[in-house]
């Protein structure tokens, strides 16, 4: 079982967790190089903007954080495994209560069709995973997750791991100590998540 005062020490240090899919054992992870946003540079897509003048999806916050994080340890259409262990999910469903981890949820006529949860603290937020049932849900409650992050001051949006869905969104790799020095700034801010 994870303890809630270790995870939050671990996410001030640099770490998070990620369980092994073939053992279901959770693992400390601190890349040597971290996935960050910068949030005044992002831009959204053209299909982002499009489907949201079009307002077919309707996104919402802390509304269904256990369907979204459910949705998010699901297996992937091309890949049956998932770091997200039963164990990691009863972690978050205890940071949510305290008012910790968030979910922006993405409906399409009435529908859960995508999201992402993660972590706020201080003046960062952790992002730790996103899912899609339909093409651009998670695009479209990320792009939400940036804007309110953007308002309220935020000054680091942690991604972890670089992968192609994460560059395509605007994420870029930075050094450790880079990524260290970002969070200890973020991190001395008081801002209320919602």
């Amino acid at each position: 079982m994870i303890r809630i005062d270790e995870l939050l020490r671990a996410y001030h240090q640099g770490f998070f967790p990620m369980s092994d899919p073939s053992d279901r054992k959770v693992y400390w992870c601190q890349p040597y190089n971290r996935a960050v946003f910068f949030l005044e540079s992002y831009r959204p897509s053209r299909d982002v903007l499009r489907l949201q003048r079009k307002k077919e999806f309707r996104v919402t916050i802390d509304k269904d954080f256990e369907g979204v994080i459910r949705g998010c340890a699901a297996p992937r259409k091309n890949d049956n495994e998932t770091w997200i262990s039963g164990e990691i999910i009863e972690a978050y469903l205890k940071l949510h209560h305290l008012g910790l981890a968030h979910s922006f949820e993405c409906w399409y006529q009435g529908e859960l069709a995508g999201g992402l949860y993660g972590i706020a603290m201080g003046g960062a937020f952790f992002g730790e995973s996103m899912f899609s049932k339909r093409s651009y849900a998670s695009q479209i409650a990320f792009d939400r997750l940036v804007f309110h992050l953007k308002m309220k001051g935020y000054l680091l949006l942690d991604a972890q791991i670089i992968n192609p869905h994460l560059t395509k969104l605007g994420a870029v790799e930075i050094t450790h100590a880079e990524y260290m020095e970002l969070l200890g700034n973020a991190l001395k801010k008081k801002i209320i998540f919602l």
